[in-house]
Parts: C-alpha cells; sequence; structure tokens
C-alpha cells in the first residue's frame, strides 16, 4: 500500500505539473484556476469530505456490527458450521473431519457470509496454522491451504454489511439493492475459484515431504495409560449434539435453498431489496431473544465496535481519498481511463468503474476509497447503475494480496504454488459477473 499510495501522488503531481507548463490562462478567463490550484483546492475539498464521509458512516457501522453481534451471541455461526461440515469434507478431503482445521475454516467462511470482516480474519489464521500442522513441507503451500485463500478471496456472501453501511451514508436511496447483485457474484467467483484450484494443482506439484529423521521413524512405544474415569472433565467427551454435523440431507437442503435465491433475486431483487435491512433487524434480534441473549446489551457492545472501526479508518479513509482524488483532479486518470474505459465500456464495465475492478485485488483500503469517491460524486451517486456495480465489485471479492500475506505470513509460507492464480482468476470472475448481474437488474449496454 506504500508503494500504490506513492505511486498515485507522484503521478498525479507530475501530470499536474506537465499540465501547469502547458497551460496558458484562457483569454475569456484571465483569472482562471490553473491546474496546479485546481491540484491543491483539490486536496483539500478531499480531504473535509472525506472526514465527513467517515463521521455519517460512525452509526450506520453500529448498526450493523450490532445486530451482528446478536446473532454471533446467538451461535449462529455455530449452526451454519454445523450446516456446512459435510460439505466441506468433499471440498478438503485433506484434512480429516474432526481436524480443529475443519472447524476454522467453516468458522472463517460463515463470518466472510454474513460479512464479518473483522471476525473472519482471526478464523482465518487460526484455520492456516491448523492446517499447517497437516503440511508434510514446511514453507510451501498444500493444496488444501491453496483452496482455503481462493475460497476466502471469494467466498459467498449473503450479506455484505460494510458495503450497505457505506451506500447508507452516501444518501443511498436502496443501500442493500446490491444484496443481490453482490450474491451471483460470490457464487460465480467461488465456483471459478474452487474449479480453478483443483486444475492448477496439477501444474503445481507439491515437493516432496521433509525427510523424517533415521531415529524419529520409529518412536518408542508408550506404555498404556490408565484409563480415566469417565466423570474427569478433561477425559469426558464432548456432547454429541455440540459437535456433530447436521444429516447430510439438511446442508444439501440449505444449499439447494441458496441457489434457489438467484433467480428469485433475478426476477424480484428491485422489490425484495427494501425489505432487507428491516427485515434483518428484526430476524437477527428474533434469533438472539430466542436464544435468551441480552439482545440489548450484545447489540450496544457491537455497536461499540462499530464505532471504533469507523473512527480507526479516517485516517486511511483520508490519505486514500485525497489520494485518488489527486490522481483525478491533475488530469491522470483521465490520461489512463478513457483508452481502456472505451473498450471496457462495450462490455458494460464503464470508465469510471475501471479504476475500481484494478485496484480491489491490490488494496482494500484503496479499493474503498475508489468506492466511496465513486458513490460521493454528485454526477455518479450511489443508485446509479455505476454506483450499484462499484458497490458490487467492493462486496464481491477480498483483497487478495492482502489475505495471501497475512494468511500465508501467519505460518511462514514462502511458496504458495497455484494459490495466487487461483485467486486473481476468482476475482476476474467476480468482476465479470458483477457486470453481467448490475446490467439484468440496473443498467444496459444500450
Amino acid at each position: 500500500m506504500n508503494a500504490i499510495f506513492l505511486a498515485i501522488v507522484l503521478i498525479a503531481f507530475a501530470v499536474a505539473a506537465y499540465r501547469q507548463a502547458i497551460w496558458t490562462p484562457p483569454a475569456d478567463d484571465p483569472e482562471a484556476a490553473s491546474p496546479m490550484q485546481d491540484l491543491a483546492l483539490g486536496m483539500i475539498d478531499t480531504a473535509e469530505s472525506s472526514v465527513t464521509l467517515a463521521l455519517g458512516l460512525i452509526g450506520v457501522m453500529a448498526l450493523f456490527l450490532g445486530l451482528m453481534k446478536v446473532a454471533e451471541a446467538g451461535g449462529l455461526l455455530r449452526i451454519i458450521a454445523k450446516t456446512l461440515r459435510p460439505v466441506m469434507v468433499r471440498l478438503f478431503p485433506e484434512v480429516p473431519a474432526d481436524h480443529p482445521a475443519m472447524g476454522a475454516i467453516i468458522m472463517n467462511m460463515s463470518a466472510n457470509a454474513l460479512g464479518l470482516g473483522n471476525a473472519a480474519t482471526p478464523f482465518g489464521i487460526r484455520a492456516m496454522q491448523e492446517l499447517d500442522t497437516l503440511n508434510p513441507h514446511k514453507g510451501t503451500a498444500t493444496n488444501a491451504m491453496a483452496l482455503f485463500l481462493a475460497i476466502n478471496t471469494s467466498s459467498v456472501t449473503l450479506l455484505p454489511t460494510g458495503v450497505i453501511a457505506l451506500r447508507a451514508a452516501a444518501g443511498s436511496t436502496d443501500p442493500a439493492g446490491i444484496v443481490p447483485t453482490t450474491l451471483v457474484a460470490t457464487i460465480a467467483s467461488t465456483t471459478i475459484a474452487i474449479l480453478s484450484c483443483k486444475l492448477l494443482q496439477r501444474a503445481f506439484p507439491p515437493p516432496p515431504p521433509d525427510p523424517v529423521p533415521h531415529d524419529a521413524a520409529e518412536p518408542p512405544e508408550t506404555p498404556p495409560q490408565p484409563a480415566q474415569p469417565a466423570d474427569d472433565p478433561v477425559a469426558a467427551p464432548l456432547p454429541e449434539a455440540e459437535d456433530a454435523a447436521y444429516p447430510g440431507w439438511v446442508s444439501a437442503a440449505v444449499l439447494l435453498g441458496i441457489l434457489a435465491l438467484v433467480p428469485l433475486t433475478v426476477l424480484y431483487g428491485k422489490q425484495i431489496a427494501p425489505w432487507i435491512v428491516p427485515g434483518l433487524m428484526v430476524l437477527l434480534l428474533g434469533f438472539g431473544a430466542a436464544k435468551r441473549v441480552r439482545v440489548y446489551e450484545s447489540f450496544v457492545e457491537g455497536a461499540r465496535d462499530g464505532f471504533q472501526v469507523a473512527v480507526r479508518i479516517i485516517p486511511y479513509l483520508v490519505a486514500i481519498l485525497v489520494a485518488v482524488g489527486m490522481f483525478r483532479q491533475s488530469g491522470a486518470m483521465g490520461y489512463l481511463i478513457e483508452p481502456l474505459g472505451a473498450v471496457t465500456g462495450l462490455v458494460g464495465l464503464p470508465a469510471e468503474a475501471l479504476p475500481m475492478a484494478l485496484m480491489r485485488p491490490l488494496s482494500g483500503s484503496g479499493a474503498y476509497g475508489i468506492l466511496a469517491s465513486i458513490i460521493q460524486d454528485p454526477a455518479v451517486g450511489p443508485d446509479s447503475y455505476t454506483g450499484y456495480l462499484v458497490s458490487t465489485i467492493q462486496g464481491s471479492t477480498e483483497t487478495t494480496f492482502y489475505v495471501l500475506a497475512v494468511y500465508f505470513g501467519a505460518v511462514q509460507v514462502r511458496r504458495v504454488r497455484h494459490a495466487l492464480p487461483a485467486a486473481l482468476t476468482a476475482d476476474f470472475a467476480g468482476v465479470v459477473a458483477a457486470v453481467a448481474i448490475c446490467l439484468v437488474l440496473y443498467g444496459s449496454l444500450a
């Protein structure tokens, strides 16, 4: 991110300096601002508007994270984990069904599906650490690690809470209108992530296992341990009802239900969208109350976290919005986007949205800043086709390079094998699917 931020600022300054050097005041307006003056004024205005945007975001973030805290306290993540376990065993045949890695993977994917970014990262790191215990060659990604990372960067998202919150703060009349488009795009990107991983793992075979020392080949026998009493809390097994997965037909029914949502959202997405936010609040609070959660206290605790998250992003938001504003105000964005946008615009990716598609895999904060600047632009707005498209792209994929660095860095994996190309392939598929579904629901090529 340091290099990206510095490069944007330097390029913007260089382009503005070039335009300033060849600039002559117009004859009819000798007092007109020069390109460098426009750049300076644009920087100040963007800094002010970014703080205003962040302040407006605090309340919306507090609302959504408060609701998520109630659902988490009620055990919603555990229910989802038990539902998905039979499917995960087939996706990750190298991982034993009862291994701790499986539970961490499911919890990570469940948190991502609900838009709990802060909760998903610890689960993801834990999953990588547990997968590394099964790794026969330390420092090299296994097939399971690569597949987990690719799915993580493209996971099916039922509720992109962060993007909904940003759209609401930007004045959208339909902030949840991206729920159907995000669901379609993430299903497509996740499907491509799984297929590309399974195909690419053949082209990137793992190295042979680390050699085992000769004296460790046959570990000494350990004497049998005396049986512990059944009432010993250490030896007693966990209750089966807590850990056992639901029957396979339950998992199949849930997956079919999710797939059935796709045509419904395509046909009735505009009619369903206004019900999502109020219905979500009622359902999650009702779920928590049914599980005897103290919903008010849990909501306040989650809202406090939302407040802190919104405040923490202010410096990052100011930095990237000012840099992006400089890039646009200097004219550099126009020089880059005009030739490319003329081509991508023919297939539904307008020039205004092209920077978002290019930045999303590289920098989460950068993509977030571009999204904010686009939907805050009065000429575009959050409820235009471009506003829906960039919002869907933001909610459809993760920041690939960030996830790769954090997750693999946690277990010191340096050789990532096919993880990166599979994840980037999924990112591309997510953008293509986002364009397609947004064209169907909110725009046209005409």
